[in-house]
């Protein structure tokens, strides 16, 4: 009897023994979900760019529901040489920079103005000259910085154009103008802010300058843009502060796209419309 339940016993352990083991099989060939994602370049597949959706030149949907754009198409370029795949992600420019830190995106690239960000994040050298105007309406009476006094002008929320009126670097002259508005309005994106100005909600909008060559040629005779400037800046792609390694390995492959004409190629192609191809600075 003692005999018998030990063979028993034994019997059991052998099969207890058996079915851990190839538990234990199965559970080793499931990825670890808590491992870190490598960000080293060389370990690196997708390059996710952050972007405003309706900044055009820069970045936009053009006319078949794809997004494109100056931006895009060089970081596309970029992506190619890299053997990397470029994902396109559209985001609320007000939340750009916790999109950054989260690591949902990689780098903002998108008419991303480093004047007076600097220490905020890791940029890549500028490429771009840019200025920032005032847009009205074709019949409108404004025509001088001087006649937006009493008016209301509307800006995109935490852009520029706000900066160059109520940022720590805006000028006596700017903070003055915009003590003379009757209301600094703050839109989501610049499409908005144009309706606002068609509907005459407001009466004047600051926008990059770009983004108002394209609005004009794609609306004839309905804006206008003021001959004085608010200001001028630089356009630069931005890193998260510190991730100075995929900045160096972007900007090495920019180099080489300026250097061997592909980068002008590609902004030449967006010129006849908004007149950007004067405006590179890149390897100055």
């Amino acid at each position: 009897m003692k005999k018998t339940l030990a063979l028993l016993l034994a019997a059991l352990m052998m099969v207890a023994v058996v079915f851990c083991g190839c538990t234990g099989g199965e559970t080793s060939s499931t990825p670890d979900a808590t491992t870190e994602t490598k960000t080293d370049t060389a370990e690196k597949v997708t390059f996710t760019v952050g972007f405003d959706a309706e900044f055009p030149p820069y970045g936009y949907k053009d006319k078949d529901g794809e997004y494109t754009g100056v931006d895009l198409e060089l970081a596309e370029e970029v992506c190619k040489r890299q053997g990397w795949e470029l994902v396109k992600q559209p985001i609320d420019w007000d939340s750009k920079d916790m999109e950054l830190t989260s690591g949902t995106i990689d780098c903002i690239w998108n008419g991303f103005t480093m004047t007076g960000r600097e220490k905020d994040y890791t940029w890549s050298s500028p490429y771009i000259d840019n200025s920032q105007v005032i847009v009205v309406k074709a019949d409108s009476d404004i025509s001088s910085l001087d006649d937006l006094s009493g008016k209301v002008v509307a800006v995109q929320s935490d852009s520029s154009a706000l900066a160059v009126f109520t940022g720590d670097d805006a000028t006596d002259a700017n903070k003055k103008l915009c003590a003379s508005f009757a209301e600094l309005q703050q839109i989501g994106d610049y499409n908005s802010a144009l309706m606002n100005l068609d509907s005459g909600a407001v009466d004047a909008v600051g926008m990059d300058i770009g983004v108002a060559n394209y609005n004009l040629s794609n609306n004839e005779g309905k804006y206008k843009i003021l001959d004085d400037q608010i200001s001028t800046e630089q356009y630069a792609v931005g890193f998260k502060k510190g991730n100075t390694e995929l900045r160096d390995t972007v900007e090495k492959t920019l180099k080489e796209m300026y250097e061997d004409g592909t980068f002008m190629k590609i902004v030449d192609k967006y010129n006849d419309k908004y007149g950007i191809s004067d405006s590179v600075c890149f390897g100055e």
